[in-house]
């Protein structure tokens, strides 16, 4: 029998974010918070960005509906304004990738220091927050990828446990995708991009670590890896290759998996879904850890 806080949940979050839309291309004409073509980006004409804001706008809705049956939603939404408003402001005007940084670290620990976790646990928990709210802004460089990975990443989170703030998340970013996949009239930008990142992160973290108590360091970095699925190793390996050549690890290029995938298939379409499917396959693998923990 489908649960009908499920379905409502589904519905509303995917009106939402498909009628937020054109008001996001609106604002983004306005304050000419338009993404350029050039030489390291695949589109080849002007392309609204800012369609984060509608998802933003949503999620502060529901945290205020639900802060007091899920009290952690406070910690996450206060942490998610930081997060949307920094990547909001660079679609703007270029702001220093080392303050950005910076501010992911702080918004991950407003998640994680009210846990009370151990503190090496929670160390690494604040990095991967940080992290991933980072290599989802690196992953959005194709129509309809980072947002296809969050939905997937969203369907895992309720599996992981019951989570409608993920079923309710990954439903407005399917009504967003409809503006931004195959074709896009709009992009998420770094607002949007980061902010799916660290919602992800962050829900995963308050579900899952207060149930690891106890469980050995190694468990939890697996089911990080896991969980972090394509954009966390994509911008790891990135990082490493820069590095490798003398390079600064946030010195952007199209060398990245999707950028390889595209040159080798030619088609959009195609590398969205060998990346998600190898985005899913890692989420299947992290599930499959996580409920065979004793």
């Amino acid at each position: 029998m489908i649960d009908v806080k499920i379905l409502i949940s589904i519905i509303i979050g995917f009106f939402w974010g498909g009628l937020t839309a054109p008001l996001a291309i609106r604002l983004a004409g306005l304050y000419d918070i338009i993404d350029i073509p050039n030489a390291r980006k695949i589109h080849t004409h002007n392309i609204p960005r800012g369609a984060g804001l509608g998802l933003w706008l949503g999620y502060m809705l529901m945290a205020v509906i639900m802060s007091e049956e899920m009290p952690e939603l406070r910690y996450i939404a206060t942490g998610a304004t930081i997060i949307f408003l920094c990547g909001y402001l660079d679609d703007m005007c270029s702001l220093s990738p080392f303050l950005r940084l910076g501010l992911h670290f702080f918004a991950a620990c407003l998640v994680v220091l009210p846990l009370n976790l151990d503190i090496i646990v929670s160390a690494l928990a604040i990095v991967w927050i940080a992290g991933v709210t980072s290599a989802y802004n690196l992953i959005d460089g194709m129509n309809g990828l980072c947002i296809s990975i969050f939905i997937a990443s969203s369907i895992a989170l309720f599996f992981l446990g019951r989570s409608y703030p993920g079923i309710y998340t990954g439903a407005m970013a399917l009504g967003i995708l409809c503006w931004n996949f195959p074709s896009a009239q709009t992009f998420l930008g770094d607002g949007g991009s980061t902010l799916l990142g660290y919602l992800f992160a962050s829900h995963f973290v308050t579900i899952t670590l207060p149930a690891l108590r106890g469980f050995r360091l190694d468990i939890i970095i697996l089911l990080f890896v896991l969980f972090g699925g394509v954009p966390l190793i994509d911008t790891g390996v990135a990082f490493i290759r820069r590095m490798l050549t003398g390079k600064s690890p946030f010195y952007p290029d199209k060398k990245h998996l999707h950028h390889i995938l595209m040159m080798l298939t030619g088609s959009n379409v195609i590398t969205v879904t060998i990346m998600l499917s190898l985005h899913m396959f890692a989420l299947a693998a992290g599930l499959r850890v996580y409920f065979s923990l004793p």
